[in-house]
């Protein structure tokens, strides 16, 4: 165990009343952090909690205080209660401050034009008090939309890395992972499950090509650049140097102003470009390692934790970049909401190999419940531990197929959303077309041909999740099987 989980662990099992936790589930893998969820959702005492994790702030809290103008704001409910809630109160101050500006104009427009007339004095006068005791509202506003983008990388003929029979370990002959059978593609959007210490940062060094296999065959394009971040990475930033000086090395024939915009898709603008990397938080520095990792247009992002001290909104617009990037994504993270809006499918990393997990996020957490309650049983019988194992193994053969299956229905869901959101943004032009005066004082055939085009985005759009719905169906009845069966 880690120094920082026996801290935690300590904290925990001491059964304070008053419980008290600074971003518990920083450096813990996905399996604690969904102990630690179950454990928090169900703690009878006092919880006071900081947290950039949407999940854990879902599950395990029935309040929200938000600091806003130096004033702590409580808001009833879980996060995403929270959210909800601020949007409207933001969307009604909106509404209130036009009001209330508006009111201002006919008054003032009132005293201007009567003030000096002799039968509107008075009415001028007492105008003019209101307006004095009109406090102008306080403007509510949102943070700042942060944006993240990484640059869409040259196509390449898939398959983009196919792993066959690949063995991996480090100096000593001990192997990590065995007989490694994998392939990505372009579309892929992966996220790595298993326990710390079951091999996943190992996986993700060999896929980056900073390990070296120790039996098999890498079979990968000449052309093929990837993209490769860990949490650790920081510490080789140097402090006293800026992110300019960081970037600019490696863009040595660019302009100034090419270097700044690619600083600026990571949140870098103005003078923060200049400020030393000792001043930078801790999330600025992981954005600082995206724009060092995105420099030659990677085809795959290869993300180990890379949530970790970032805030709620540069998360958000992380989910949003891996989301709209045109390459391959594999990530090792504990953060659920990134791993559920990012990833179509998981792997798991177990047992000395990897293979496609059957299943989403909650079917993991089944998996792990019964996988616990297995084991202990067997020491409760005085079972030998490699029985477990066998079984384990067995049971990932099985299904092995059906995942295979299931990987092609979910690719496909993931092309149809592609195409029906793309789809959906054509429709809501030709509607802000139909609905425009000029086109129906202009020609006739103009306005015929946008009604034609808007009732074929309409049927496309039908037919696409007709498809989808479909697909999506079979996925949920398989879901629905597995965690039967467990």
């Amino acid at each position: 165990l880690s120094a920082s989980s026996l801290i935690k662990a300590a904290t925990l099992f001491s059964k304070p009343d008053i419980l008290l936790l600074d971003e518990p589930t920083n450096h813990l893998d996905l399996e604690a952090t969904l102990w630690l969820e179950s454990y928090l959702a169900s703690w009878s005492g006092t919880l006071l909690l900081i947290s950039h994790d949407r999940s854990i702030l879902n599950s395990s809290v029935s309040q929200i205080i938000q600091i806003e103008r130096l004033k702590l704001v409580c808001y009833q409910g879980n996060y995403d209660n929270f959210e909800r809630i601020r949007r409207d109160k933001l969307l009604l101050n909106t509404k209130l401050r036009k009001k209330q500006l508006l009111e201002r104009q006919r008054i003032e427009t009132f005293i201007d034009r009567f003030r000096f007339k002799a039968r509107k004095a008075k009415q001028a006068q007492s105008r003019i008090k209101m307006l004095e005791r009109m406090d102008p509202l306080p403007e509510l506003t949102e943070d700042a939309s942060l944006k993240l983008k990484f640059p869409e990388p040259e196509p390449l003929s898939p398959p983009l890395l196919t792993l066959d029979n690949i063995d991996a370990g480090y100096q000593n002959d001990t192997l990590i992972l065995k007989q490694l059978n994998l392939r990505i593609d372009s579309d892929d959007r992966i996220g790595l499950l298993g326990a710390n210490g079951n091999g996943k940062s190992t996986l993700m060094k060999l896929l980056s090509g900073r390990l070296k296999p120790k039996g098999g065959k890498i079979q990968k394009s000449s052309k093929l650049r990837i993209g490769y971040f860990a949490q650790h990475q920081s510490d080789e930033l140097k402090m006293n140097e800026t992110p300019y000086n960081h970037i600019s090395p490696n863009m040595s024939s660019a302009p100034e102003s090419k270097i700044r915009a690619h600083l600026g898709r990571f949140g870098f603008f103005g003078e923060k470009v200049n400020v030393k990397c000792a001043n930078l938080s801790g999330g600025e520095k992981s954005k600082l390692l995206f724009a060092l990792m995105s420099l030659e247009a990677p085809h795959i992002l290869l993300l180990d934790e890379p949530t970790n001290h970032l805030d709620v909104e540069s998360r958000e617009a992380l989910i949003h970049a891996l989301t709209v990037f045109d390459g391959a994504v594999i990530i090792v993270s504990h953060d659920r909401h990134l791993l559920s809006l990012v990833c179509d499918r998981l792997w798991l990393v177990e047992g000395g190999t990897c293979v496609p997990f059957d299943g989403d996020l909650n079917s993991y957490r089944s998996y792990q419940l019964e996988a616990r309650r297995a084991e202990k049983r067997s020491k409760r019988k005085n079972h030998n531990p490699v029985n477990l194992e066998i079984n384990r193994k067995h049971l990932r053969r099985s299904r092995a197929l059906k995942r295979a299956e299931l990987s092609d229905v979910k690719k496909l869901i993931k092309k149809l959303e592609k195409k029906i959101e793309v789809l959906g943004i054509k429709r809501k032009e030709v509607e802000e077309n139909l609905a425009s005066p000029q086109l129906y004082e202009g020609p006739k055939d103009a306005r015929l041909d946008l009604q034609a085009q808007y009732v074929e985005v309409k049927k496309n759009i039908e037919d696409l999740e007709a498809k989808w719905l479909e697909a999506s169906t079979l996925v949920a009845e398989s879901s629905n099987q597995t965690t039967e069966r467990q």
